[in-house]
Parts: C-alpha cells; sequence; structure tokens
C-alpha cells in the first residue's frame, strides 16, 4: 500500500494476521498498562474505549471522551509501546469526513487499525442496554469514509457492528458482509449470544473475525484454542486487565485503611523501577555530560 504516511505498527498487524492462528488481545487502559501487556510477551493489544474512559475520566463508555482526548490517549500508549494496537474510534465522531479524520489521526498518532462502529452516536458499551444502530447506508458510509482515509494514512480498518442486540444476527451478519466488501480488513459482531452464534459468524462470514471476550457480558467465553478452531483471528479481552487492577486497588485501600497491608502481595520496589523504565533511563543518560 502507498500511503502517504506509512504506519509500521500496521504492516506487522498484517503480518500476524496472515500467520491464520488466533492472535491474544488484551486491552490497555494506559500507556502504563500497554507496556505491562508487552512486557508479558503478547504481540498486539487493543485500546477499549470502556477502560480508556475509565482510566482518563473515570467515566463510562458512553461517548463521553472527545476525539481530542482519545487522540492523546492514542499517542501515550504509542510512545510507550512497540506493539501494534487497535485504537477504538468510536462512530467516528461526526460524519463521513469526520470518521476520514478520526482514523488518519489515531493512525498517525501510532494506532495500527482503528474500529468504527454502526452505533447511533452516542455510542454505549456494547454489553450494556440502551444501544441503537444507524440504518445500513449510514453505517456503510462510515466504513466507505475509513477505507478512503488509508489512501492518506496506511492503517487498518475494523468494521463493528452492532446490529445483532436489537435487530438479530442476521441483519448483523449482513452489515458485517458488506464491511468486508467495502474493504474493511477485520470485522467485528459484537455480542453475539451463543457458541452457535460465534461459529455460524466464522463460518459464514468473509475476512478475519474478532471475538471480544468480555467477562459478564453476552457472549460466551471460550478457551483460546476453541476459538481458534471456530475461526477468530483476533481475542480481545476488554476488561480482563482493568478488573483486575481495579479489584487488586479496591482490597489494598481497604487494607491500607486497615492499617493491614501485606508488603508480600506489592510488587517489589526494585521491578517497580525497572519496569517503568528507571534502569534504561540512567544507562542511557550515563552517555551525557549533562
Amino acid at each position: 500500500m502507498s500511503a502517504a504516511f506509512p504506519n509500521p505498527r500496521a504492516e506487522r498487524l498484517r503480518q500476524l494476521l496472515a500467520e491464520d492462528r488466533l492472535l491474544l488481545s488484551p486491552c490497555c487502559y494506559d500507556a502504563l498498562s500497554a507496556r505491562l501487556i508487552e512486557q508479558a510477551g503478547f504481540e498486539m493489544s487493543f485500546m477499549s474505549g470502556f477502560a480508556a474512559s475509565a482510566s482518563r475520566i473515570a467515566m463510562p463508555d458512553l461517548g463521553l471522551m472527545s476525539y481530542g482526548e482519545v487522540l492523546d490517549h492514542t499517542r501515550n500508549i504509542a510512545e510507550a509501546t512497540s506493539l501494534p494496537f487497535v485504537a477504538d474510534g468510536d462512530t467516528g465522531y461526526g460524519n463521513a469526513m469526520n470518521v476520514i479524520r478520526t482514523v488518519k489521526g489515531l493512525g498517525r498518532a501510532g494506532a495500527a487499525a482503528v474500529m468504527i462502529e454502526d452505533q447511533v452516536a452516542p455510542k454505549r458499551c456494547g454489553h450494556t442496554p440502551g444501544k441503537a444502530v444507524v440504518p445500513r447506508e449510514v453505517a456503510y458510509d462510515r466504513i466507505r469514509a475509513a477505507v478512503e482515509a488509508r489512501v492518506e494514512q496506511d492503517v487498518l480498518i475494523l468494521a463493528r457492528t452492532d446490529a445483532r442486540h436489537d435487530h438479530g444476527l442476521g441483519e448483523a451478519m449482513e452489515r458485517a458482509a458488506m464491511f468486508h466488501e467495502l474493504g474493511a480488513d477485520i470485522i467485528f459482531v459484537e455480542a453475539p449470544q451463543s457458541e452457535a452464534e460465534m461459529r455460524r459468524i466464522c463460518a459464514e462470514l468473509p475476512g478475519p473475525q474478532m471475538a471480544n471476550m468480555l467477562e459478564g457480558g453476552a457472549t460466551p467465553i471460550l478457551p483460546h484454542a476453541e476459538l481458534q478452531e471456530i475461526g477468530f483471528r483476533i481475542a480481545a479481552y476488554p476488561l480482563t486487565l482493568l478488573s483486575a487492577v481495579m479489584t487488586s486497588a479496591v482490597e489494598t485501600l481497604t487494607a491500607l485503611r486497615e492499617d493491614r497491608v501485606d508488603p508480600e502481595r506489592l510488587m517489589e520496589f526494585g521491578e517497580l523501577r525497572e519496569r517503568l523504565g528507571f534502569d534504561a533511563y540512567y544507562a542511557r543518560a550515563e552517555r551525557f555530560e549533562s
């Protein structure tokens, strides 16, 4: 692809998808979580809109974060990790021209792929009540615009449909098939409600498919091997890391208030410094006089 702005992370994600295996994608919510995912040995990540909204503004994923905030968050994550990652572009923040700007901007900020969805704005988390989708032609225009943005910025397009919730799996799959025909690189049918629906998605839809493994959500949580056998190419875990961190934080703060913190349950200070880059910083700084 001869885009005006090349994107090494996009190229790396294409290479990974070409290997025809399941890619595990823990979702990050800020720069530190993205770095920890890379240190743990994963090959890609996903900037979850739900988790990013929680981390940046401590508010629910109901379309409250602005494009500018998402762009800044994407840059921070790109600075902290070399992994290819997907940025959540929501509905594109406006009409088709806004979608073009969103996709170009997030790609230039460092995202390997940008997710664009067909929900009505302001969007909602895919596993919460009250979400609705736009008419087909509006949804298709969004993906057309996202694909057109690749002329100027190399980035993969992850096209998401939430039509399963109100309109059934058939409508969701028709939209998803058209998204692929329009040029989307990865397809995401949100919130299938059974393993049978998940198998149908992978059996009948073209292109790489993503599964959203949200604990407590509408979609069954399946083992990695089964997700691969079904045919999914990416398994995203949008809240696993955030939920674990929040659980630990609440427990630790309760223990601190009650004066019963166990130091053995805390990360050792030396490891904390190393993971944050203190050792690498000092080693590099020694090469300079000032």
